[in-house]
């Protein structure tokens, strides 16, 4: 990584186009996105190059974007909150924070599918910049409750046979 200092004393972080990796958020037109995948590709006798699909945080408009290896992308310097998520209302979603019990609301947008594994007082991290909030993160495994499944076969004991599950909060697995 390499570190060089903006005029307004505020750190920036500079990576090479071979170091972004999935999770990233990352500045791209001026614009903030959230790298949703990225892969590495030689192609023959080419130069190596990284295949992004980026995600705007502003707007959701998804892209997908070549990065030379010795081009530097800007990696944007975000602060984390653990909150616990409350309720919500429409398209709303209400979060506080467990150490401040501050509440803020996110719109469904920002949350995008990650709404669906979200179950009342599940503690989650919020990333936030310039004070805003811009993206969250679940935790890597959440308890969610069956609540409607199709009756199995009578003759289908010897065979696993799935069936689609619908659960608490919508999601159908």
């Amino acid at each position: 990584l390499n570190c060089l200092t903006s005029s307004e004393d505020e750190m920036t972080t500079y990576i090479n186009g071979n170091n972004i990796r999935a999770g990233y958020v990352i500045k791209y037109n001026n614009e903030l996105c959230r790298v949703l995948s990225s892969e590495h590709r030689t192609p023959g006798n080419k130069r190596a190059f990284m295949q992004v699909k980026l995600r705007r945080l502003k707007d959701g408009i998804q892209t997908e974007v070549k990065f030379r290896a010795d081009e530097q992308v800007e990696r944007a310097a975000l602060e984390q909150a653990e909150m616990e998520y409350l309720y919500n209302d429409g398209n709303d979603y209400y979060f506080m924070n467990i150490s401040t019990y501050e509440q803020i609301h996110l719109d469904q947008t920002i949350l995008g599918d990650n709404i669906l594994f979200l179950s009342s007082n599940i503690v989650i991290k919020v990333d936030f910049y310039d004070e805003n909030p811009v993206g969250i993160q679940i935790p890597n495994t959440v308890e969610l409750e069956v609540i409607e499944t199709e009756p199995g076969l009578k003759t289908a004991t010897a065979s696993s046979v799935n069936k689609p599950a619908k659960l608490e909060t919508g999601l159908i697995v």
